[in-house]
């Protein structure tokens, strides 16, 4: 049988493909641990980890045995029936996070968009603000997906143009500013703060020390719900299980996703108490496929990964390691060097035309895996079950082809 190579693939994406995606170029088929294949055979460390998705590694043995057992088993019924696994699951959630009740999704602007409805169900419901004049505060920078809502509060030309009429409600403010959120928070009709502990796709801007236990307490303050968006940030990524833990937070609607399944199936969920949560009825809110008994059991097994393979610990010191070596480097081209626990970002200026993607390619070759964001930024997440041994390597490839370009 024929061997296709990387561009016999790349080619055939770009020829059935929505072009929606610049990935680069780079054609994966196997992976384990901190290590990907390409369909050439070359390895590489994965320095990205699927956005935080893969925080316990490829494929770990743990996460796949969970999902083969009940793939094998009973894979979805859909909730207009009760499964064996969801309420197990449920029960392993809250006891966790410490909430009432979760509501499953699948993927992690699903679970945004149903934090969004939770609060204005909630500002009618329990705030007693006016119908349809509720107003969710948000920042500046944001991501928080795709959709047609979640667009409509991005400050990211990239995000939003050519999408509208967008969606009302949404006050935006600039990040990491106590004094914008609070003369925002005035207005009686504002219902919730929606934040990402940090902004990780825009570039990982990691607020002053304070400001997410000061915003939380200005929202008691002024009765707002504070909503967090620990999609990318939580699950041991920041060297805390959730990133709010640094500060000893405890939002009002918590929403988790991506390495909740350990990057083997599309799990998200949304965390709250009683007085939010049974604010949705039943027919008001759904997904065919959230909560299925797959989900379940992938989500459990991953979370017991994290907890088992202290993998927030193991995130805080490699994290640490990371920017003292890369703050070493010299290189006209390094600006910054930013981050928290195994999040991290180089902000790169360009030089003679060399930007940060050029980086990206030269990391490639030298077996690197990462990618950039907002073009002058990358960043660097890799899966938490690495070493300091593998970390070494792998800043020793990062080192080099920042020298191989001399600046």
């Amino acid at each position: 049988m024929e061997t296709k190579n990387a561009q016999y693939f790349m080619d055939r994406e770009a020829r059935y493909g929505a072009h929606n995606y610049h990935p680069l170029p780079a054609v994966l088929e196997r992976g384990e641990g901190i290590y990907v294949w390409d369909v050439e055979g070359k390895k590489y460390i994965d320095f990205l980890a699927a956005y935080s998705a893969v925080n316990q590694g490829h494929c770990h043995p743990k996460i796949v045995t969970a999902l083969n057992e009940q793939a094998s088993k009973l894979a979805l019924t859909s909730r207009a029936f009760y499964n064996n696994v969801l309420g197990e699951w449920e029960e392993y959630m809250n006891k966790l996070f410490g909430y009432d009740k979760m509501l499953p999704m699948n993927s992690g602007a699903e679970a945004d968009e149903t934090a969004l409805k939770l609060t204005r169900k909630w500002a009618y419901k329990v705030k007693g603000v006016p119908r349809n004049e509720a107003k969710i505060i948000v920042c500046n920078g944001n991501f928080h997906g795709r959709t047609i809502t979640i667009v409509s509060m991005s400050s990211d030309p990239d995000a939003y143009n050519d999408y509208g009429p967008y969606t009302p409600g949404f006050v935006n403010i600039p990040y990491n500013d106590l004094e914008a959120l609070e003369h925002a928070l005035q207005d009686p009709n504002v219902a919730g703060f929606l934040v990402e502990p940090i902004q990780a796709e825009a570039g990982v801007y990691v607020p002053e020390d304070g400001f997410l236990k000061k915003a939380a307490e200005l929202c008691k303050k002024h009765h707002v719900l504070f909503v967090a968006d620990e999609v990318q940030t939580g699950l041991a990524r920041t060297g805390r299980m959730l990133a709010c833990d640094h500060e000893g937070v405890r939002p009002d609607i918590l929403i988790l996703g991506k390495a909740i399944s350990g990057g083997m199936f599309p799990v998200s969920c949304v965390l709250a108490d009683d007085e939010i949560m049974l604010t949705i009825k039943p027919g008001e809110h759904g997904s065919t496929y959230g909560g299925n008994p797959i989900a379940g059991k992938v989500a459990m097994a991953a979370l017991d990964v994290i907890q088992e393979e202290k993998l927030a610990e193991n995130s805080e010191k490699m994290g640490k390691i990371f920017r003292r070596e890369m703050r070493a480097v010299k290189s006209d081209m390094i600006e910054d060097v930013r981050g928290k626990g195994l999040l991290n970002a180089i902000a790169i200026k360009p030089m003679q035309g060399r930007s940060a993607w050029d980086v990206c390619l030269g990391m490639k070759e030298n077996g690197i895996l990462a990618k950039p964001t907002h073009e002058h930024i990358i960043r660097f997440t890799p899966p938490l079950v690495i070493n300091e041994e593998q970390l070494m390597d792998a800043i020793s490839r990062i080192k080099k082809t920042f020298n191989d370009f001399g600046f």
